[in-house]
């Protein structure tokens, strides 16, 4: 298998569990296995979302990539105004840390810093949903700047250090995987990256023995989110499988779910991913016309970001 062919897979495959999850967003565990008993599952549609619609976590993944490929680079001035003409033409979800970053009106390099000050609180997970696309463009770079770049990309809308270093460890994971190795592995090398501070707190939610019920936040936040997706890709053997494992522990599903996509994506390539899932599958991007993106499109963008 082609390192493209496991980028495409990271893109497209995190996109399918966003809209695989979303549903399902703030339900109980369990109620995944109880619609689709035989562990398949179905871009079911429903809680306001059609069969097969991506949420903000691949809207925003796909606003990142199209800057990258733009302006030749990140340019973060750019994703962040990308990110804030989005938040505008008001999406049908978009966090509430994100949104309030993005549409209180501070400039681009101090909103986040600003926010977190005030409300005490900067590591929600959205900062995780949206790192497909930068995570396979940098990932030919090496690990600093793979890991420098999720940073970089985490500190525009989180000001927690927490959700920096945990998008930088998404980001080298992703990396290792599209380079045919094992990011489950790699993930002691990782954490000798992190920022000292951290790396404790990251180790515990990425430890071999660690399951989601032993989380102490809700998993709309970093540690869990990741931690999560982690265990669903060690506890499964399969795509499909990491998919309904993730999207069967309830709560933010569609986040769960898309870093899960992620990591399972490069791991096991595009062709893992069920046709009956990309079929489906499309992106709206509201504040940019009337675009809709397809399964074929987020195959070429994936292409384009690690050419």
């Amino acid at each position: 298998m082609t390192s493209s062919e496991r980028a495409v897979g990271a893109v497209l495959g995190s996109a399918v569990g966003d809209a695989l999850g979303a549903p399902f967003e703030f339900g109980l565990p369990g109620v995944f296995r109880a619609r689709f008993p035989d562990g398949a599952g179905e871009l079911c549609g429903g809680g306001g979302w059609d069969p097969g619609e991506a949420t903000d976590d691949t809207q925003m993944a796909v606003l990142v990539g199209e800057s990258l490929l733009h302006r030749g680079g990140l340019d973060l001035p750019d994703v962040f105004d990308r990110f804030r003409r989005w938040a505008a033409a008001e999406p049908k979800d978009i966090g509430l840390l994100t949104e309030r970053v993005l549409m209180g009106g501070e400039p681009w390099n101090l909103a986040a810093a600003l926010d977190f000050q005030v409300e005490g609180r900067g590591a929600g997970n959205g900062c995780l949903m949206r790192a497909s696309t930068a995570a396979v463009h940098f990932a030919a770079r090496g690990r600093a700047a793979t890991m420098d770049a999720g940073r970089r990309l985490a500190a525009l809308t989180h000001g927690d250090r927490a959700a920096w270093e945990g998008t930088a460890l998404l980001h080298e994971l992703v990396r290792v995987a599209l380079l045919g190795g094992d990011p489950l592995a790699a993930i002691p090398d990782t954490l000798a990256e992190l920022d000292p501070p951290h790396r404790e707190r990251w180790a515990t939610v990425l430890a071999p023995g660690w399951r989601p019920e032993d989380a102490t936040e809700f998993n709309g936040a970093v540690w869990p989110c990741l931690g999560s997706a982690v265990w669903a890709l060690r506890t499964t053997a399969t795509f499909e499988e990491a998919l309904a494992a993730a999207v069967d522990l309830g709560g933010d599903t569609d986040t769960v779910a898309a870093v899960t996509g992620m990591l399972a994506g490069a791991v096991h390539g595009a062709g893992a991913i069920p046709d009956r899932w990309t079929a489906a599958l499309h992106v709206p991007l509201p504040g940019f016309g009337d675009r809709v993106l397809r399964a074929g499109d987020l195959r070429s963008l994936a292409l384009a970001l690690v050419s």
